[in-house]
């Protein structure tokens, strides 16, 4: 009996040791928690109507295999729901301006309050991540391949109850209610862009000359001394016009954000998979010339689009009939080919958002597209007005 006692002792004393719990009066030391990382920069990418039925085509059409983008190896994922206040299907711009503002307004609104009608009645400006970062004395930057007053780029720098209001949209870059307004602004448009500016009594040479800053017709024309360039061409070279705003604003001594607008509609289902591509592209190449440990890269889109892939082997052209299809110059809403199917309208399922770099921890779960916002706030440690 005495040896039963003691071999229990002992087995008791062991488990004591190895056991996670510890024995009473005891302590052990806990590892701190990591302090999440601040940012000083953000790079916001958007991808106009990438959903993720194209994310995936894109890696299948580039690549010939699933998961194969840059983005697609980035650690964080969240699924992002993007409808407006009223409806379940949104367009671009209630997409940005819930994204830039964290506020949900109505489709057609450009960073507003849902209380706009569009094209009628004025909501409350909505202050946007541009606007927070200018008020903090950081450089700020929009690129886009699309006209600088559409919908997605014009969320971050305009305020409109009606997003087809370009002649109204575009001098408000120039008169911003905070800091200096947008450093480097690079983008298309111009023919119309001007026609609506000409319907207002001003154009481009006024805004110019009234506010002591270019307007290039070219990225090539504007002048490498000029440190807050704006270029309002006919066509941009995206991967140029990205790289650089990015060498323009990483002098920054405060920080900076940048978001580059591609657009990946698939109305055209090649062109827009290959704008994806080369999206894809361009971040990992953006990448490469940051500090993860203080910058935010975040890739998402504005809303979804009707395109699923329901057909296909590895090895055949995942576009395979596209050709004959593009050569007919059919107009239709459904594009039929053999693997892929186009409805050419905006869909209303979530999208995906992924991000690396500091603050992308906060990227997870299912999330409403305004809570894209705050990550951005967060990893840069601001708290939003109480009145935003």
């Amino acid at each position: 009996m005495p040896m039963l006692k003691h071999l229990l002792a002992v087995a008791s004393l062991s488990l004591a040791m190895s056991s996670p719990v510890l024995a009473q009066g005891a302590s052990r030391p806990s590892a701190a928690p990591e302090t999440p990382r601040k940012a000083r920069n953000v790079i916001l990418f958007l991808a106009d109507a990438g959903g993720v039925p194209s994310v995936n085509a894109a890696s299948l059409l580039g690549y010939g295999e699933p998961l194969k983008l840059h983005i697609q190896k980035w650690p964080n994922l969240g699924l992002s729901e993007t409808s407006p206040v009223d409806q379940l299907v949104s367009d671009s711009a209630n997409g940005m301006s819930s994204i830039v503002t964290g506020v949900k307004t109505r489709n057609g609104v450009i960073s507003q309050s849902p209380a706009a009608v569009r094209g009628k009645v004025d909501g409350a400006p909505t202050k946007t991540l541009l606007e927070y970062a200018e008020e903090r004395g950081l450089r700020t930057g929009v690129v886009t391949s699309e006209p600088i007053t559409d919908a997605t780029p014009a969320a971050t720098y305009a305020h409109s109850n009606d997003r087809a209001k370009w002649g109204e949209i575009f001098p408000q870059a120039f008169s911003p209610r905070f800091g200096d307004g947008v450093d480097v602004l690079f983008g298309a448009g111009r023919q119309k862009i001007g026609e609506q500016l000409a319907a207002r009594g001003t154009g481009f040479d006024q805004l110019a000359k009234a506010n002591d800053r270019p307007i290039y017709a070219r990225l090539e024309d504007a002048s490498p001394a000029n440190a807050r360039p704006v270029v309002v061409a006919d066509q941009i070279d995206v991967r140029a016009a990205s790289l650089r705003a990015l060498d323009l604003l990483r002098s920054s001594p405060k920080g900076y954000l940048l978001v580059i607008e591609w657009d990946a509609h698939t109305d055209d289902p090649r062109k827009g998979l290959q704008n994806l591509v080369d999206l894809d592209k361009l971040i990992a190449e953006i990448e490469g010339r940051v500090d993860l440990k203080d910058t935010l890269l975040l890739f998402t889109a504005d809303h979804s689009f009707g395109l699923q892939v329901d057909g296909g082997r590895r090895g055949e052209p995942l576009l395979e009939g596209y050709d004959a299809w593009k050569a007919a110059g059919k107009d239709e809403d459904v594009v039929r080919l053999k693997n892929v199917m186009v409805n050419r309208s905006h869909t209303g399922e979530e999208v995906v958002a992924l991000a690396t770099g500091a603050g992308a921890q906060r990227v997870r779960g299912y999330f409403p597209n305004t809570h894209l916002f705050q990550i951005m706030m967060d990893a840069w440690g601001w708290k939003p007005d109480a009145a935003n």
